[in-house]
């Protein structure tokens, strides 16, 4: 009974010490997390019907100086990390007084301290803001500079119901920006 007992215990600690191979071929390879996750923010309406949608990657602030140093003012932005960030209208909205169709469209920015322009492309599925002209511009809006009341430290984005549309707010350091939808009609 004792050599059965020792025999036992010295394959389960073979098996414990060494890894079983067939374990690690057909172990999936999951992708460390992303130092810039992937987030989704949706507006619904009070009958809960999806109006807009945003896919965007958040950056992380990690005591650097965004605004004007790692986010260049003046420059077309992503307005995110990784993919450029994607706006989605469920159905016909209206952006600085331009009826913009329900569709996908790329959300970019141009920041500058004051004020932003806020751009919504036709050319999706891009990666940051390489292959951005403004030949597929389907709106621009400013809209003004914000103080934000907290820190943000990752790039955060918002929707909050307005009258007769949603308001989607971007912030992220010590600012934030509101971008006013309409409701087309």
């Amino acid at each position: 009974m004792k050599r059965l007992f020792l025999g036992v215990f010295s394959i389960i600690c073979m098996l414990a010490t060494n890894p079983v191979s067939a374990q690690d071929k057909d172990s999936p390879n999951f992708a460390k997390l992303d130092a810039s996750p992937m987030d989704l923010v949706i507006f619904r309406n009070q009958n809960e019907e999806a109006i807009a949608r945003v896919i965007y990657s958040r950056p992380q602030k990690r005591e650097r100086e965004i605004f004007g140093k790692l986010v260049p003012y003046g420059e077309v932005w992503r307005t995110g990390a990784n993919e450029a960030t994607e706006l989605t209208f469920y159905k016909d909205m209206k952006v600085a007084d331009v009826t913009v169709e329900a569709g996908t469209y790329t959300l970019y920015t141009i920041p500058k301290e004051k004020e932003w322009t806020i751009i919504l492309n036709k050319n999706t599925n891009t990666w940051g803001a390489y292959e951005y002209t403004d030949e597929d511009d389907m709106v621009r809006i400013n809209v003004p500079v914000r103080q934000a009341p907290n820190t943000i430290e990752a790039l955060s984005m918002a929707f909050e119901e307005a009258p007769d549309g949603t308001n989607l707010l971007i912030g992220w350091d010590d600012r934030y920006v509101k971008v006013p939808f309409k409701n087309a009609k």
